[in-house]
Protein backbone atom coordinates (compact mmCIF):
# COMPACT_ATOMS: atom_id res chain seq x y z
CA UNK A 1 0.00 0.00 0.00
CA UNK A 2 3.00 2.23 0.68
CA UNK A 3 4.32 1.67 -2.45
CA UNK A 4 1.10 2.47 -4.53
CA UNK A 5 0.60 5.96 -2.00
CA UNK A 6 4.16 6.95 -3.71
CA UNK A 7 3.56 5.74 -6.83
CA UNK A 8 -0.02 8.20 -7.22
CA UNK A 9 1.75 11.17 -4.98
CA UNK A 10 -1.22 11.85 -2.60
CA UNK A 11 -1.80 11.27 0.81
CA UNK A 12 -4.08 9.15 2.37
CA UNK A 13 -5.65 8.88 5.81
CA UNK A 14 -6.54 5.80 7.62
CA UNK A 15 -9.29 5.75 9.86
CA UNK A 16 -10.28 2.52 11.63
CA UNK A 17 -13.51 1.30 13.13
CA UNK A 18 -13.50 0.03 16.46
CA UNK A 19 -14.12 -2.60 17.90
CA UNK A 20 -18.29 -4.17 17.27
CA UNK A 21 -18.37 -1.77 15.43
CA UNK A 22 -19.54 -2.99 11.72
CA UNK A 23 -22.54 -1.24 11.55
CA UNK A 24 -20.13 1.78 9.91
CA UNK A 25 -18.60 -0.46 7.48
CA UNK A 26 -20.61 -1.10 4.37
CA UNK A 27 -18.67 -4.24 3.41
CA UNK A 28 -20.43 -5.69 6.71
CA UNK A 29 -23.80 -4.89 4.88
CA UNK A 30 -22.95 -7.56 2.28
CA UNK A 31 -21.34 -9.84 4.95
CA UNK A 32 -24.56 -10.25 7.22
CA UNK A 33 -27.01 -10.51 4.03
CA UNK A 34 -24.33 -13.91 2.96
CA UNK A 35 -24.58 -15.30 6.58
CA UNK A 36 -28.10 -15.38 6.69
CA UNK A 37 -28.59 -16.79 3.78
CA UNK A 38 -26.05 -19.14 3.83
CA UNK A 39 -26.74 -20.26 7.76
CA UNK A 40 -30.34 -20.29 6.37
CA UNK A 41 -30.12 -22.94 3.56
CA UNK A 42 -31.02 -20.61 1.03
CA UNK A 43 -27.66 -21.24 -0.39
CA UNK A 44 -25.96 -24.26 -1.71
CA UNK A 45 -22.32 -23.46 -2.13
CA UNK A 46 -21.31 -25.94 -4.17
CA UNK A 47 -18.69 -24.40 -6.60
CA UNK A 48 -17.26 -21.18 -7.53
CA UNK A 49 -19.77 -20.55 -9.83
CA UNK A 50 -22.07 -20.77 -7.62
CA UNK A 51 -21.01 -19.13 -5.26
CA UNK A 52 -20.17 -15.81 -7.56
CA UNK A 53 -23.59 -16.17 -9.59
CA UNK A 54 -25.67 -15.51 -5.90
CA UNK A 55 -22.75 -13.00 -4.63
CA UNK A 56 -23.02 -10.78 -8.08
CA UNK A 57 -26.68 -10.76 -8.22
CA UNK A 58 -27.52 -9.80 -4.19
CA UNK A 59 -27.78 -5.85 -2.86
CA UNK A 60 -27.39 -3.88 0.23
CA UNK A 61 -29.00 -0.19 0.36
CA UNK A 62 -29.57 -0.56 -3.71
CA UNK A 63 -25.89 -1.49 -4.59
CA UNK A 64 -24.46 -4.59 -6.02
CA UNK A 65 -20.95 -5.73 -5.51
CA UNK A 66 -18.36 -5.50 -7.66
CA UNK A 67 -16.76 -8.92 -8.01
CA UNK A 68 -13.02 -10.85 -9.37
CA UNK A 69 -12.17 -14.78 -8.71
CA UNK A 70 -8.70 -14.26 -7.67
CA UNK A 71 -6.26 -17.88 -8.31
CA UNK A 72 -3.45 -15.71 -6.68
CA UNK A 73 -1.76 -17.93 -4.14
CA UNK A 74 -0.06 -15.46 -1.58
CA UNK A 75 2.58 -16.68 0.94
CA UNK A 76 2.01 -16.70 4.37
CA UNK A 77 3.99 -15.81 7.26
CA UNK A 78 5.35 -12.58 5.11
CA UNK A 79 5.73 -9.34 7.21
CA UNK A 80 8.47 -6.17 7.31
CA UNK A 81 11.19 -6.11 9.41
CA UNK A 82 11.25 -3.75 12.58
CA UNK A 83 13.67 -1.55 10.56
CA UNK A 84 11.14 -0.99 7.03
CA UNK A 85 8.17 -0.71 9.27
CA UNK A 86 9.48 1.90 11.54
CA UNK A 87 10.41 3.64 8.56
CA UNK A 88 6.44 3.05 7.09
CA UNK A 89 5.62 4.14 10.61
CA UNK A 90 7.27 7.65 10.70
CA UNK A 91 5.07 8.87 7.43
CA UNK A 92 2.37 8.14 9.37
CA UNK A 93 0.22 10.94 11.52
CA UNK A 94 -2.20 9.79 14.16
CA UNK A 95 -5.62 11.91 14.38
CA UNK A 96 -4.82 13.05 18.16
CA UNK A 97 -8.98 13.10 18.59
CA UNK A 98 -8.93 9.13 17.67
CA UNK A 99 -7.84 7.11 20.55
CA UNK A 100 -4.94 4.79 19.23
Amino acid sequence: MVEFLDILNIPIQLLYYAPYHSKYNPIEGYWGILDQDWNGGGAKLVDVEVILSWASNMTWKALYPILSLSKTVYQKGISLTKKAMKQVESRLQRNPLLPK
